[in-house]
């Protein structure tokens, strides 16, 4: 079975799924003037319109509320933790470097743009002899194609590998497996599709191995089905992979710039520095063969993790470092901040809530009861009460988060409370637990026994 016809529109060929593009334009009538026009294209996030449901729990209008607010921190977690930290297929994402982007500059143009397949396969390929380099891939980004099966309009991501990019990445096979070495080689028709394309062309439940699939106006023979990647694995995320040599033109082959990017797995990430700097020797030698010497002088390419090429793209940084550890003080303080809120506003709950029980800490203390007594007993009881909310919070996330898998809104999202988030979770409402309800108890436990039994708090 195969798609009658297919058209094509191509999610970009200016950058990454997070990277502006730089241009420079001539003024006319005045050659030594220069406008640098900074176009940023429509990320295939910025296509879709995102909806948040804010959810609270508490008494009366000022949301007076023993649980502490885990909801949000717990949700927001789970979702940082699925683009960054590894996960399949890009389980070994703690240790993947990506060339995202290349810069070049002369006197009167600057240009920054995704790198071409000319200056991978001429200057970043050979980083795979490297000893501290395990694997080198390069991979196209992810193109919008339009195919129609029987009346039916099939839209669909298509991303071109090489056979490395297999061995990289760990994908979860339903049926079949990863085209080989001389498909790609050869440039052979074949594809490997995800489990929603198989079902939109073949039918729910219906075997895809060994059928045909249009794209491009070209027949694809299916080798493989797996499970769907969601679109924040932003190296390796498609609807259908096909080898790199099946384009119709071969003029990609010499481009130093547009459509790719390469990816590059260490042994080890201590060895980040040592691989960094050898692209750094790379670039020197592509700068003495540039296509374009009579406007370009300068080329530079870094490479960067996920992090620091989304941190390089929010600071509009073209740096050798990335300015990752800014957007990291950044994501610390407006945690801190985030916390701190909630931790007052849990203070004064908590203060008001023992206020209302001095009668009890007058006949405590009038018996005996010491302050440290006291204080611990305050500080068990909140701490309690903050793990109950902790838990329940935890659940509330849960459900959100399954709320956003199950509404699409971000396509293929499998968002979920691992073990990592999970302890973040509990961590964060022991600290609520502990901090919010140490000032209280102590405050109260330095009553006099007959100011508290006559309700007096000063």
């Amino acid at each position: 079975m195969c798609a009658g016809s297919a058209s094509r529109t191509s999610l970009s060929n200016e950058g990454p799924l997070w990277f502006p593009a730089m241009r420079a334009v001539y003024t006319e009538g005045a050659p030594s003037r220069v406008r640098i026009a900074r176009t940023r294209r429509k990320s295939i996030f910025m296509r879709r319109s995102f909806s948040a449901v804010i959810l609270a729990a508490g008494q009366g209008t000022r949301m007076k509320s023993a649980l502490p607010k885990v909801l949000f921190r717990a949700a927001g977690v789970a979702m940082l933790d699925h683009v960054f930290a590894p996960h399949s297929p890009e389980v070994h994402g703690d240790r993947t470097l990506g060339v995202y982007a290349i810069s070049m500059k002369g006197e009167h143009f600057e240009n920054t743009s995704p790198p071409g397949y000319g200056f991978l396969s001429g200057y970043v390929l050979p980083l795979a002899a490297m000893p501290r380099v395990e694997a080198v891939s390069i991979v196209s980004q992810p193109e919008q194609v339009v195919s129609y099966d029987r009346g039916r309009r099939i839209s669909s991501y298509l991303r071109r590998t090489d056979a490395t990019f297999w061995r990289m990445m760990e994908f979860r096979f339903l049926e079949g497996g990863a085209f080989s070495e001389v498909d790609a080689a050869q440039g052979r028709f074949v594809a490997v599709i995800n489990e929603s394309t198989r079902t939109r062309y073949f039918g729910e439940g219906k075997t895809a191995l060994g059928r045909t699939i249009t794209v491009e106006n070209e027949g694809f023979r299916v080798v493989g089905v797996v499970e769907d990647v969601p679109l924040v694995r932003i190296n390796s995320m498609a609807d259908v992979w096909v080898p790199i040599r099946t384009q119709a033109s071969s003029h990609y082959e010499h481009s130093f710039a547009g459509g790719f990017f390469g990816l590059i797995l260490a042994r080890d990430r201590a060895d980040f520095d040592a691989i960094k700097s050898e692209l750094t020797a790379q670039n020197r030698k592509a700068e003495k063969n540039l296509p374009d010497p009579k406007n370009y002088q300068h080329f530079s390419a870094s490479a960067d993790t996920v992090f620091d090429s989304i941190a390089r793209e929010i600071f509009s940084s073209q740096e050798q470092n990335a300015p990752a550890g800014r957007l990291k003080l950044a994501m610390v303080i407006l945690g801190f901040l985030f916390v701190l809120l909630p931790t007052v506003n849990l203070v004064n709950i908590n203060l008001s809530r023992i206020l209302e029980r001095s009668s009890e800490i007058g006949v405590r203390k009038a018996f005996g009861a010491s302050s440290r007594t006291l204080v611990g007993q305050f500080v068990v009881e909140n701490l309690i009460l903050t793990l109950l909310g902790g838990v329940v919070g935890l659940a509330m996330a849960a459900g959100a988060l399954a709320l956003v898998n199950a509404s699409e809104l971000i396509p293929y999202s499998d968002f979920s409370l691992n073990a990592r988030v999970f302890g973040y979770g509990l961590g964060l409402a022991v600290l609520f637990g502990v901090f919010s309800g140490v000032y209280p108890a102590w405050r109260m436990s330095r009553l006099h026994p007959v100011q508290a039994l006559q309700g007096r708090t000063s």
